[in-house]
């Protein structure tokens, strides 16, 4: 009688888990390629590069990932001080262990980092 409940609760902290994983490793991820976004002469592959290699081995799958950052002409012309934002989402049924959950359909895990630029 109480082990339908028991379960259902320990498949719930599990699913939450693995939000609360997903967005640190998001977050994590945009700011090491943001890092690498403010250092002059490097490009977006450089960027994306390094956003997949911090996400590679952490079970979320690197084409769910969507990165959004501005273009490397707009990192060329900015001036030190700059504010360049990357910004990384992945849907959540990408990256569930268990299927998604009726209230987290649709959901979008998103991280975002910004820094400032460093070019002279």
């Amino acid at each position: 009688m109480i082990a339908p409940v028991f379960i259902t609760l320990v498949l719930g902290q599990i699913e939450t888990s693995r939000l609360g994983m997903v967005s640190q490793l998001l977050t994590t991820a945009a700011r090491e390629g943001c890092r690498v976004a403010v250092i002059p002469g490097k490009a977006q592959s450089d960027v994306q590069n390094r956003v997949n290699s911090v996400l590679a081995g952490s079970g979320i799958p690197i084409g769910a990932v969507t990165p959004t950052c501005p273009s490397p002409d707009v990192w060329d012309s900015s001036s030190a001080g700059t504010p360049i934002t990357v910004r990384l989402s992945v849907p959540y049924s990408s990256v569930s262990w268990l299927g998604t959950p009726f209230f987290l359909k649709g959901a979008t895990i998103t991280a975002s980092a910004t820094m400032s630029s460093e070019r002279p």
